[in-house]
């Protein structure tokens, strides 16, 4: 961070200070109120005047001070629970639109409610976005009692519900539900050809729980919903199998920090040979290039159970900030078929995509947004940037007296590994409980392997039952747990001491609370946190410590062990500068991966533009707005979405080889948007010109069996999914000086030798 940014922040947090004893002030206020006298029957006609009041447009801000008392006095009758000062100064900043930093088991479930409850009181809805459906699910029942004893409905949505059961879901004051589960059912909606065929209501009020996972990680991943699949052509073994024939410096390098592969002039030249093709770079053989790149780069740079597993036949990819397989995620098309083709399975291609959001622009519709988690400050500079969001952060109820060890830097995996294990036979012999974070499934059971032969008993968490593991993670705190997990598992459940038995936990805080360990660094400072902050809740006892290896991927990729190149213990590195090196390495890969993030954006954005335009127009049609038959209404709907799916299908193939332009010395993002640009002017006319030539065939008539009888229908089944966008980024810079010149070697020297161009 410069001086000037620096400078930024200190004046923002002597802000934010500002603010917190402002909210401590409205805390004491919301204390005043004293509602204990009051019974059952005064609160609740309480609560429906504050109703009344924000229905009639008064401003909600004058109301916070009732209605967080008013939901203070029911969470302790309903519940049994007395909000804390600093849960409560959390739900004022929640309603103030700010992102809040509150520690891991300080209560964010209950803080949300009162902001949730408040904004809820004008009718319009609101939305609790949550990291998977067992804790929608979970928060929703829990919390619900709160709500209704007040007078306001409560639901929560889950995966596979039907359509009226959504719409009434989406129809509650309150609806908790998956940030992807929403998301989807909006792309549902944009393509639905009938009002009542259509859940959400119009947003307006969203609070995000585990923010930075939801607004930072998987903020560019893409929610897709597609026509039916089918199977894609086999050419990706033909590449798959040119791929294989290549050998590293002889015919491709990677770039300094192997996010890209790209060939060299040899390896064009073996390429060209292979293919029969000609000059691998001419224009017409794009196609192939674009395929070559995908097969290079599953060969090369996707590895195998690290960053996806083969199970009953199909590829399931691997989350790379949870390590966990990430459900109904593909890869684009082309690259997917490259992975099938890799692996020697028959590729299915993804259907026709009719829409696509990414999780950033669908969470942009809300008018009003704002969010929680235990980790935001490392990234507050990006949370405003993208979001005009800006972090709070909120002290815990207790003073955290965790111990954070500092890393154990070892120079190679093996000595790393001994020295886990080490570490764990002896912790587990004092019968403390621990908790390792890994970084893959690979990890997870090697690790869990060698703590079996070591005769150490450990619960291994790679599973995709949310409830289950939930029910795992909440005993690691156990006395002689042992528990090997990916990095985010349980994410939302508290470790308690001792499992929650009194007796336990205080035999537990005696041996010094939950141990956390890291197996490695990761890209971000926030999943360490998120890994450490495991531990220490509520003022518990606690410790962690992260074990590194100076072969571990990422600081392999900036060349830490250059330095080290000679040397090779199995004691721990102490040497001077080196932690904080590491700790410089890390704010470098999180400035990389913003700036990577920003690119992406450059992409999407237009294309959200244009969707935005499109979707405005089809909107009024589809509630009537437009005066219109009913026929025309159906006609041009129809037509609005099938020149739309086309436009994507040309987006997503423009994208796939936009990097090409680089040839010319254009900038790709320039010549991406000119070109979408001139395509999307294009899409009114032919939806008119089709339109008219529609209308005149049905001949006016407005019987839905005729419109049928001229394919004037939905789609006969969607599927929906997620796109990892991740590879699109790793391709930006694959066009280097070294690739350029070798084309244009073979561009001069083509006719000396008498080079086919064919």
């Amino acid at each position: 961070m410069n001086i000037a940014a620096k400078l930024m922040q200190k004046f923002k947090d002597r802000d934010t200070q500002h603010k917190l004893q402002v909210y401590q002030d409205k805390v004491e206020l919301i204390r005043k109120r004293n509602l204990e006298a009051w019974d059952d029957g005064q609160l609740q006609a309480e609560s429906l005047r504050l109703r009344e009041k924000a229905k009639s447009g008064t401003p909600l801000d004058e109301l916070l001070i009732d209605a967080y008392a008013l939901v203070c006095e029911t969470a302790k009758r309903t519940l049994g629970l007395q909000p804390y000062d600093v849960q409560i100064i959390a739900a004022i900043a929640l309603h103030e639109r700010f992102l809040i930093e509150q520690h891991t088991g300080e209560g964010k479930t209950l803080s949300a409610v009162m902001p949730a409850y408040l904004n809820a009181l004008t009718g319009e809805g609101v939305h609790v976005l949550t990291f998977n459906d067992y804790l929608a699910n979970r928060d929703a029942e829990w919390m619900g009692p709160i709500y209704r004893f007040l007078g306001l409905t409560i639901s929560s949505v889950q995966a596979g519900m039907d359509l009226s059961e959504k719409r009434e879901a989406y129809a509650a004051d309150i609806t908790y539900v998956t940030a992807k589960e929403a998301g989807f059912d909006y792309l549902r909606d944009t393509i639905a050809l009938g009002e009542a065929e259509t859940v959400h209501r119009p947003f307006h009020y969203v609070i995000v729980d585990e923010a930075d996972s939801l607004l930072l990680d998987e903020a560019r991943v893409p929610l897709v919903i597609a026509g039916e699949s089918g199977s894609s052509s086999n050419d990706g073994i033909r590449f798959a199998e040119v791929a294989r024939h290549l050998e590293q410096v002889e015919h491709f390098d990677f770039d300094e920090f192997e996010r890209n592969v790209y060939l060299n002039e040899a390896g064009s030249a073996k390429v060209e040979s292979l293919l029969g093709c000609g000059n691998l770079y001419d224009s017409h053989n794009s196609h192939l290039l674009t395929s070559l790149n995908c097969a290079l780069h599953v060969e090369l740079l996707l590895k195998k159970d690290v960053d996806y597993i083969v199970r009953n036949g199909k590829i399931e990819l691997i989350d790379e900030y949870t390590g966990r397989v990430a459900e109904n995620r593909h890869l684009p098309d082309g690259l997917q078929a490259a992975l099938a083709a890799k692996e020697g399975l028959q590729s299915i291609s993804g259907g026709e995509i009719l829409g696509t959001i990414t999780l950033q622009h669908f969470l942009s519709l809300y008018p009003k947004i704002c969010g929680m988690t235990a980790t935001a400050y490392a990234s507050a500079m990006e949370f405003e940037d993208i979001y005009a969001l800006q972090v709070v952060q909120i002290m815990p109820n207790r003073p955290n007296i965790r111990i954070d060890h500092p890393y154990r830097i070892y120079t190679h995996k093996e000595a790393k590994l001994k020295a886990l294990v080490k570490e764990i036979i002896s912790v587990h012999a004092t019968s403390r409980p621990i908790l390792i974070g890994t970084s893959s499934v690979e990890e997870s059971d090697m690790l869990a392997e060698a703590l079996a032969v070591a005769g150490v008993p450990c619960h291994v968490l790679n599973a995709k039952n949310d409830a289950k593991e939930a029910e795992i993670i909440a005993k690691a705190g156990e006395i002689g747990a042992v528990t090997v997990s990916t990095n985010m598992a349980g994410r939302g459940v508290d470790i308690r001491l001792g499992g929650g038995n009194p007796m336990q936990a205080e035999a537990v805080a005696k041996l010094g609370g939950l141990y956390v360990i890291g197996t490695h660094v990761n890209e971000s400072v926030r999943i360490d946190d998120q890994l450490r902050g495991r531990s220490g809740r509520q003022g518990d006892p606690g410790a962690s410590v992260i074990f590194v290896s100076l072969e571990d991927e990422l600081l392999l990729q900036f060349g830490i062990d250059k330095a080290f190149r000679n040397l090779r213990q199995d004691e721990a590195l102490e040497k001077p500068g080196l932690r904080s090196k590491i700790a410089h390495i890390q704010r470098v890969a999180m400035g990389q991966n913003f700036h990577i993030r920003q690119e992406l954006n450059c992409y999407s954005d237009m294309v959200e533009d244009q969707r935005r335009i499109l979707y405005e127009e089809r909107l009024e049609i589809l509630k009537g707005e437009k005066p219109m038959s009913p026929s025309e209404q159906r006609v041009r709907l129809f037509y609005i979405d099938e020149f739309w799916a086309d436009h994507l299908a040309y987006v997503s193939y423009i994208r796939e080889g936009i990097h090409l332009e680089s040839l010319a010395s254009r900038n790709p993002i320039d010549e991406f948007h000119v070109q979408i640009a001139q395509a999307y002017e294009q899409i009114p006319a032919k939806i008119n010109s089709e339109s008219e030539n529609m209308l005149v065939r049905l001949e006016g008539s407005n019987d839905p069996a005729k419109w049928e009888m001229f394919g004037l229908k939905s789609p006969t089944s969607t599927r929906t999914y997620i796109i990892n966008d991740q590879y699109i980024q790793n391709k930006r810079s694959s066009w280097t000086p070294m690739t350029i010149m070798a084309y244009y070697i073979r561009k001069i020297l083509q006719p000396v030798f008498g080079w086919s161009k064919i």
